[in-house]
């Protein structure tokens, strides 16, 4: 494999083009007039201007760019996440073109993008899942049996899709039919699918995914988990490896069930099994057949690069490593800096980057795909960068993440920065008693914020006049010999 497209934009295209640059083969970038002047056009071997900003006329154009690759002469396209990445029907047309799509096959995408499928896959290998249906409602008075049965409160899901709709809590048996009929018209709204299903309501989850990679010659691992309970409207906003609360033996378990998951669907390259978790008891949630935004983290505490690895395996290799040699080393947390103000309900803010400065130092790891005078483009998600530090322990990495969030200069737009800051500082973060409800029970009122960063400034200046008072003499310090992974700002 010469000449990868990367078949994406902004963070992602950038990190995708520095591994293929690291492995020695050349990046093609694609890109919409919105982001003619953006680095990763700059940073790819060649580019191409795909159409207008709206991503409906540029990088959702599917034939357009196989068209691309055609002319170019290129042997593989990378999806990165989000766009075209979990699109079977756009997978199976590149592979019929001759090209080497990096990721599942479409027939993966097909059973695991459909939850009840997804379900029905995985039903033989004994994957734990939340007590509920596992086929669409068709007869209401038999769901609102099962309904009884299971003992409310319920959740109605919507079958595809994800991001929270075209699910609804369900109370009480008097409004299990109005709900119903409220999430199977969301659900066809926003998927062209309104087929529904029902489950219990897990009342207080925490969402923890496990990370696989599976090769063509039958090999399956898991690089252990990720916490992303820390949530705004159903998206994270905070993530870490390794979890604090999974002990040894049900980190065991889950990797071994998010194996499970992948050879139920005969799963081949990188994916993420997601479970929920409360009590001691997990869950199949889904499985997102593509690289998860907050990979940086899995990477940091293995060391494993986790593009470089999609990459050999779509040409064919096999894995160069067994579960046995994969070990957790040290602890990553990852911030995702969204260009949304906190304080108004996290509503997307626009405008230019007047002022631009990344912090660096050790453990230090910024994704990002803006500079200094860029304007943020409406027509695509808001996110600036991910912010990822590392450390031998979970103390310390929040500690770092939190000076490297200190150091973060950004000018002319709101961002959830300090936001994300209050969250890694919170009690409940710290003591490690979290759930996806964290923005519900701790931030109502967003003046929490200012009061944090009020107290932070008493602390300091009484630590300030106690040191000058004392007359302290600051002792040698030399720096600990910490593992260094990973240690490399903006990769």
């Amino acid at each position: 494999m010469k000449k990868i497209l990367v078949a994406n934009r902004g963070e992602i295209a950038l990190r995708v083009m520095r591994s293929c640059r690291k492995m020695g083969i050349q990046s093609v970038a694609i890109y919409s007039e919105a982001d003619a002047n953006a680095p990763f056009v700059k940073y790819a071997d060649e580019a191409v201007c795909v159409g207008p900003p709206p991503s409906n006329e540029s990088y959702l154009l599917g034939d357009n760019i196989i068209k691309i690759c055609k002319e170019l002469n290129v042997d593989g396209i990378h999806p990165g996440y989000g766009f075209l990445s979990e699109n079977a029907e756009f997978t199976r047309k590149v592979t019929e073109a001759g090209i080497t799509f990096i990721g599942p096959s479409p027939e993966s995408m097909e059973v695991m993008g459909d939850k009840l499928s997804a379900k029905q896959a995985v039903k033989a290998y004994g994957i734990p899942m939340v007590p509920g249906l596992d086929e669409a409602i068709e007869d209401i008075e038999a769901a609102k049996k099962i309904a009884d049965d299971i003992g409310y409160p319920i959740l109605i899901k919507a079958s595809a899709g994800g991001g929270g709709k075209g699910m609804r809590i369900v109370e009480n048996r008097e409004e299990f039919e109005e709900q119903m009929n409220l999430a199977v018209s969301e659900a066809e709204k926003a998927f062209g699918n309104g087929a529904v299903f029902i489950e219990r309501y897990v009342g207080s989850p925490r969402h923890i995914e496990i990370q696989v990679l599976a090769d063509t010659h039958g090999n399956t691992v898991h690089l252990f988990e990720r916490e992303c309970s820390i949530q705004r409207r159903h998206q994270k906003v905070v993530e870490e490896a390794p979890s604090a609360v999974l002990t040894p033996e049900l980190r065991a378990a889950m990797g071994e069930s998010a194996c499970q998951v992948a050879k139920a669907c005969n799963y081949v390259g990188a994916g993420t099994v997601e479970f929920l978790y409360e009590n001691g008891e997990y869950f199949f949630l889904e499985m997102n057949t593509r690289l998860q935004v907050e990979h940086p983290v899995t990477e940091m505490i293995t060391g494993v690069d986790l593009v470089e690895e999609q990459i050999k395996v779509a040409r064919g290799e096999k894995l160069s490593f067994t579960q046995e040699d994969l070990k957790i080393n040290g602890h990553a947390l990852e911030i995702r800096v969204y260009a949304e103000d906190p304080k108004n309900n996290f509503l997307p803010d626009i405008g230019t980057l007047e002022v631009y400065k990344r912090p660096t130092g050790e453990g230090v790891r910024v994704d990002d795909g803006f500079e200094e005078g860029m304007e943020i483009p409406i027509y695509y998600d808001p996110m600036i960068a991910k912010l990822i530090t590392y450390a031998p322990t979970r103390e310390e990495a929040i500690r770092r993440m939190t000076k490297a969030i200190e150091d973060y200069d950004i000018v002319g737009i709101e961002t959830t920065l300090d936001f994300c800051k209050y969250a890694i500082n919170h009690d409940a973060f710290t003591s490690g008693n979290f759930d996806t409800h964290f923005v519900k029970h701790y931030f109502q009122s967003p003046e929490v914020m200012d009061a944090s960063t009020k107290e932070e400034k008493q602390v300091a200046a009484i630590m300030a006049n106690y040191f000058i008072d004392a007359n302290e003499v600051k002792p040698d310090y030399s720096p600990s010999s910490e593992v260094k992974a990973w240690e490399v700002n903006r990769i």
